[in-house]
């Protein structure tokens, strides 16, 4: 795997992950007590669904770094125990959301979706 493609997906990663910290510590409770009690529980699953993401996709890249390093072989990074995980969880679409999603989360989750799928395309070539 080419450093610059596994560079530019952590970076992205991690500045995903940030904005996902602070949305999820600053404002999720705010846009939770403007939405009704049972969206509050969607609001959530969605919200343990991003974590899910983001935390395969950086332990799946910390692998890959450890790999370019030289701190691991590629064939035990290969091994199936290892791959990008989660896949029922982090792949699934909740079609019980509304238009009341926060504006900050509806991004959040569609971008963490998009990187996780590029992850496992990554991850699938790799294999």
């Amino acid at each position: 795997m080419p450093t610059a493609i596994l560079t530019r997906t952590w970076d992205e990663a991690l500045s995903l992950l940030i904005e996902a910290r602070n949305y999820l510590s600053f404002r999720q409770a705010i846009d939770a007590d403007r939405i009704q009690p049972l969206d509050r529980l969607k609001l959530t699953r969605e919200s343990f669904r991003l974590t899910s993401r983001l935390s395969q996709v950086m332990a799946w890249l910390m692998l890959r770094r450890a790999v370019i390093a030289g701190e691991i072989a590629d064939e035990d990074a290969r091994r199936p125990e290892r791959r990008l995980a989660g896949h029922d969880v982090c792949l699934a679409r909740a079609d019980d959301l509304g238009d009341w999603l926060p504006t900050g989360m509806d991004g959040l989750l569609e971008r963490s979706r998009t990187l996780y799928e590029r992850v496992a395309r990554l991850d699938r070539l790799l294999s």
